[in-house]
């Protein structure tokens, strides 16, 4: 039967039928309470306070006695009765709430309720039981109405309030035990669960207790025997105070850490810790320099003797000890313990000779030589190092590269910086940002250490293969030195003068009794490899080598290698120049292109056959690439008259392909290569064999500069091609190219594409199309 009472909502309290409850009267709960004794029984309905919705269900209550609290406020004491549902407002007598509500009726208990009830209050004694709540089990115990058992839940202190205001908007009994049952098996399985951890626990202390004592006794025992103590604290405090190169902050740290091993007893797991921890700091050279070496020119001559060519290199080498020197005689300090910032980067194909260049500049300065492999690191705990507090931590390697060297100022060399990967475990590229950077590496943190380390008359050298996968912000706080790789005369200078001293030594062998002359040196580099380093020509030369060691030892007394003999020592030559094969036929030209491993020469093919005017590509080409062939097509079909194209004949399905297909490929430079290529189709003239280009190409024609300029020529002359057609706006670069490239291959600069078809194709047969002036 609906009727209308006042409201009171309550905060942070969940009643449940049958609860008897204190409320502190303030305004809202004194117009409630004032309108209910207005009323006729004295009742109004007690809910809780949501957040987010307004309250289904609440309990009708009857004020027992008004007082205070022990803190002197004043205060009610409610007692609740059944359940009622919670209807529409509306306005009554007095400041209240007035809502209208409907009592719920309890349900017939079954005998499936009866057994619930009896598994609950099961459960519940259990709980009880185990918190020695004796009295409280005896009010369980006498508990026979289902209703009012789950009722009293709502005085379990291991249900939070979110769950007894589920409760109290569960009228049906049933449903209630269900949800009881539940929530009162997984409390007691945590209680089973925690009182058996607090027992282990106590135990282990019993234990520790135990052990302590008998150890505190065993050194009573040796103080009275006159046994000397165990090695321990007294010996790593002499060691700090007897280390005089230790920064004042860092023997600061260090005596904390012996206090801390003085009080630590043996079996404490911290002890090995700080050990290690001590071991590693003052194993660190603190204060350990070398002296640099200030004659320049007997350091080139160190940089000369060690390789053949790489000018820049060596330039910037000189020039940092240059300055160096005139600062040492001056008398300048560096400012705010910054140092030179010299952070240089070699980039370059492999085999160039990166690596070994930072041991010869090591070597020029007279420093300390230490390489840090990064190819494949992911985790940053191998720049930073681990925290302390990890099972088996260890410094970064940047540490322990300093205390490999054994100086404060090694030359360090970051090898193949471009392929430091990133995962779960961090972004190492970002921890060698602080390494790296002169403005921060005065005071490096390493994580397993937590001393400031100064890094900053560390000389950094990193290599790298590709510049484009190393982050932006890393690559700006490096100097780009590029080593783009090596001419056929800088390969056969290179294996005379340094690969065949160090085979030779290596196969045990002798200049008198094997001796290589340079046109089989010119031969192997020329025919038997097509490299921008020189790895493979060593290998080869190795191979050479060992065949002429067996010669000798089958009773041969000289070996003499030339050109002819490669073909049985080598194997048969496995470059030759394929450019005219390739370009033999319409549609296909020769591009000009950058890999990891250096430049190369790809072939782009054209080709059209009957169905719709659609395009497509093959030779796995990433969607700059395809973008660049659609870009060329489009050119192509709109210049038709000034090329000398029919424009019926490019109304045909296009195929284009850029061997080899199973090598991906991207990258805008190939577009005016394929402007020529499908040129070339359109008007049945083939390309020039002799002939490479590389450049962007717009959809006006325009050609756009690209990157590797360098490294492209030196493919184009291993190629065998005497001409390439390059941006105009590239001219500039024309200035790091060797002339040895220069005399070997004639460079057009080109801004239009016109120019680039009208110079690479094939003259026209007489009446043929010719491309428009």
């Amino acid at each position: 039967m609906t009727r209308s009472v006042p409201l009171l909502l309550v905060s942070d309290l969940v009643v449940l039928p049958g609860m008897v409850v204190p409320v502190e009267l303030d305004d809202a709960t004194r117009a409630a309470i004032d309108a209910a004794g207005a009323g006729s029984d004295g009742t109004l309905l007690l809910a809780p306070r949501l957040e987010d919705r307004y309250a289904s269900y609440g309990v009708l209550a009857t004020v027992e006695r008004t007082g205070r609290l022990q803190s002197g406020a004043p205060a009610a004491v409610l007692r609740a009765g059944g359940r009622a549902r919670i209807g529409s407002g509306t306005t009554g007598p007095g400041a209240a709430l007035w809502v209208d509500v409907d009592p719920v009726e309890e349900r017939p208990v079954t005998d499936r309720v009866r057994e619930m009830a009896d598994d609950y209050r099961r459960l519940v004694v259990a709980l009880l039981q185990r918190r020695e709540a004796w009295q409280v089990v005896d009010t369980v115990q006498r508990m026979t109405d289902p209703s009012v058992l789950t009722d009293a839940a709502g005085w379990a202190s291991y249900l939070s309030d979110e769950r007894k205001r589920e409760l109290l908007e569960t009228p049906d009994v049933e449903d209630r035990l269900t949800l009881l049952l539940e929530w009162t098996r997984e409390h007691l399985a945590e209680v089973e669960l925690t009182d058996k951890i607090g027992e282990d626990v106590r135990d282990g202390m019993e234990k520790q207790q135990r052990e302590y004592l008998l150890r505190q006794q065993l050194a009573a025992i040796r103080k009275e025997l006159g046994e000397g103590e165990p090695e321990g604290s007294e010996d790593y405090r002499a060691r700090v105070e007897a280390h005089e190169g230790l920064p004042p902050a860092v023997r600061e740290a260090a005596l904390r850490e012996v206090d801390k091993l003085e009080r630590s007893s043996e079996q404490n797991p911290e002890t090995g810790w700080i050990r290690t921890w001590l071991d590693t700091v003052l194993d660190l050279p603190w204060g350990a320099t070398t002296d640099d070496t200030t004659d320049v020119v007997a350091a080139r001559a160190v940089l000369d003797a060690d390789h053949h060519g790489l000018e820049e290199v060596k330039d910037r080498i000189v020039e940092h000890l240059a300055v160096r020197a005139r600062r040492a005689e001056r008398g300048l300090q560096v400012v705010g313990g910054r140092g030179s910032g010299a952070v240089l980067l070699l980039a370059g194909p492999p085999g160039v000779g990166k690596t070994s260049l930072g041991e010869s500049v090591a070597r020029a300065l007279g420093r300390s030589f230490v390489r840090v492999a990064l190819g494949g690191v992911r985790d940053e705990a191998e720049v930073r190092g681990h925290r302390r507090t990890y099972v088996g931590a260890l410094p970064g390697r940047i540490v322990r590269a300093v205390k490999e060297a054994g100086s404060m100022n090694p030359v360090v060399l970051l090898d193949e910086v471009d392929k430091v990967g990133t995962d779960h475990r961090g972004d190492p590229a970002a921890a060698l940002l602080e390494v790296l950077d002169p403005a921060q590496n005065h005071t490096f943190r390493d994580h397993y250490l937590e001393l400031d380390l100064d890094l900053s008359d560390v000389l950094f050298i990193a290599t790298a293969n590709v510049v484009e996968q190393i982050p932006a912000a890393l690559l700006d706080r490096m100097e780009l030195i590029t080593v783009d790789g090596y001419t056929e005369d800088d390969k056969v200078a290179i294996a005379r003068d340094f690969l065949l001293l160090r085979q030779l030594e290596r196969a045990a062998l002798t200049e008198a009794e094997v001796t290589v002359t340079d046109a089989a040196l010119q031969e192997l580099a020329a025919h038997h490899t097509r490299e921008a380093g020189v790895r493979q020509l060593e290998r080869l030369l190795a191979k050479a080598l060992r065949k002429a060691a067996t010669r000798l030892a089958t009773g041969e007394e000289q070996v003499s290698i030339d050109a002819g003999d490669l073909h049985a020592l080598v194997g048969r030559p496995r470059f030759l120049p394929e450019s005219a094969e390739r370009t033999a036929v319409p549609g296909v030209s020769t591009g000009l292109a950058v890999t990891g491993l250096g430049g190369d020469v790809l072939f782009i093919e054209a080709t059209a056959h009957d169905g719709p005017a659609e395009l497509t590509t093959t030779g796995q080409l990433g969607e700059v690439m395809r973008e660049s062939a659609r870009i060329a097509l489009t050119y192509v079909r709109s210049h038709a008259a000034e090329l000398g194209v029919d424009p019926a004949v490019l109304d045909r399905s296009i195929h284009l392909h850029v061997p080899a297909g199973a090598v991906p490929k991207d990258g805008p430079s190939a577009g005016i290569t394929m402007v020529t290529a499908l040129t070339s189709l359109a008007t049945g003239r083939p390309v020039r064999s002799e002939v490479g280009m590389t450049g962007e190409v717009t959809l006006n024609g325009r050609v756009l500069p690209i990157g590797g300029l360098k490294q492209k020529l030196l493919a184009a002359q291993r190629a065998g091609l005497t001409e390439v057609f390059v941006p105009l706006r590239n001219e500039a670069d024309l200035e790091d190219v060797p002339a040895e490239v220069l005399d070997a291959v004639t460079v057009h600069v080109v801004g239009d594409v016109l120019d680039v078809v009208r110079g690479a194709l094939e003259p026209a047969a007489a009446g043929g199309a010719a491309v428009a002036a």
